[in-house]
């Protein structure tokens, strides 16, 4: 067989087994072929610190993920998937301890969601995720928060999405 042949085969095969099981994207994501659309709600924060920016933060990057990771329409509400829920802490703790003072701190963001897959609603959850940064004491929390709640967002998101749609 010729090499063109080969790759033609070889391309063929692949999408075979790729379309076998719905729509799967190279992030692993495992999606139904009949879901066209999702929704990620504002996620209010109802911490009792409150981080001005931090809704709006994890719920555009839910959001980006959707786009970005998947070949789903984002939609205001209603989508065959949907993402709700609400930051429900967000706090700032001592980690390590040296002698009598903190050597680092940690910066702790927990959200609750709610995932509704309403073509399969066996997949449906409600989960708490929670994620943290350290940074060292000696460290205003303004001077790092910006950067730490991007991590930890990142984290969140990435945690939110492995739950919803790759199945492992």
């Amino acid at each position: 067989m010729r090499i063109k042949a080969k790759i033609a085969v070889l391309v063929l095969a692949l999408v075979f087994v790729c379309h076998g099981c719905g729509i799967y994207s190279f992030s692993g994501a495992s999606i139904p072929a009949e879901a066209k659309t999702v929704s990620v709600e504002y996620f209010p924060n109802h911490a009792q610190l409150v981080n001005p920016l931090l809704s709006d933060n994890l719920t555009n990057a839910l959001r980006d993920a959707m786009t970005n990771q998947t070949t789903l329409d984002v939609v205001e509400t209603g989508g065959d998937l949907s993402f709700e829920g609400e930051i429900t802490d967000y706090k700032t703790n001592p980690a390590a301890i040296t002698g009598q003072t903190a050597a680092m701190n940690r910066l702790t963001i927990t959200v609750k969601v709610r995932f509704s897959n309403r073509l399969d609603e066996s997949k449906d959850f409600e989960q708490t995720f929670s994620r943290y940064e350290d940074y060292p004491s000696d460290q205003d929390l303004n001077s790092v928060q910006e950067a730490l709640t991007t991590t930890i967002v990142d984290q969140l998101v990435e945690d939110i999405f492995n739950k919803a749609l790759v199945n492992w």
